[in-house]
């Protein structure tokens, strides 16, 4: 059953989920404990090279950076979305993504099926798939990238440093082993590629996963 699936559904392209270069943080808040503001300061810090996009309806300006109303006032092309919402207004986001056609998503947020809301988890699907989105979570941290700097996990430096770049790529449903994982890695001086954190696995799951990394020429080391 699983294989008949996977085949019908075809190979995802995960390719911008580490390396892509325009990168919108939905639920960006002024409020440094929040982890859209979290997530934001985390790429400031880590001397991300690509372009940032902040968007907050409530918000003009955060740490001297504009702030959009939302995902369609900006005339970039976003090539990943970082959704970081109360899980009930994840939907309307999702439904930005689609018109302004995006097509990878990382929705941070919880309160899905893992709290017993499957009819959301549910929707969220229906609407990933009727835009054609690569999804990844939600409820997760998502990714983190040593080389391109691209670092999605809600977690500040401080509290868990980062890995220097290396060959191993680790890829965790839980978000508690995963950060646990990174910071054993840092103590002990291994260098990480990639980190990925699934969560939920509403869309992409680790069999997308581990596809991706078979063929990535950074990742010589595969645990999961």
């Amino acid at each position: 059953m699983f294989f008949t699936t996977y085949l019908k559904r075809g190979k995802m392209d995960l390719e911008k989920f580490f390396k892509a270069k325009n990168v919108a943080i939905v639920g960006v808040s002024k409020d440094p404990k929040k982890v859209g503001h979290v997530i934001f300061r985390n790429l400031l810090d880590a001397n991300f090279r690509g372009n940032l996009f902040l968007v907050n309806p409530n918000a003009y300006e955060i740490l001297n950076r504009q702030v959009y109303k939302s995902l369609n006032v900006i005339r970039d092309e976003i090539e990943l979305a970082v959704i970081a919402v109360p899980a009930k207004k994840v939907l309307d986001v999702i439904k930005d993504c689609g018109k302004k056609n995006i097509k990878n998503v990382i929705v941070i947020s919880s309160g899905f099926k893992e709290i017993g809301n499957e009819k959301l988890e549910n929707q969220l699907k229906e609407l990933a798939t009727k835009f054609k989105i690569n999804l990844l979570g939600p409820n997760c941290l998502g990714v983190f990238d040593a080389y391109t700097k691209l670092d999605t996990l809600f977690l500040p430096r401080y509290r868990l440093k980062r890995p220097s770049p290396g060959g191993i790529s680790f890829v965790s449903q839980s978000g508690a082993i995963g950060s646990a994982i990174l910071d054993l890695a840092t103590t002990e001086n291994y260098g990480i590629s990639k980190f990925i954190s699934y969560g939920n696995a509403t869309m992409i799951d680790e069999s997308d996963i581990l596809e991706y990394l078979g063929s990535d020429k950074e990742t010589k080391v595969i645990c999961m």
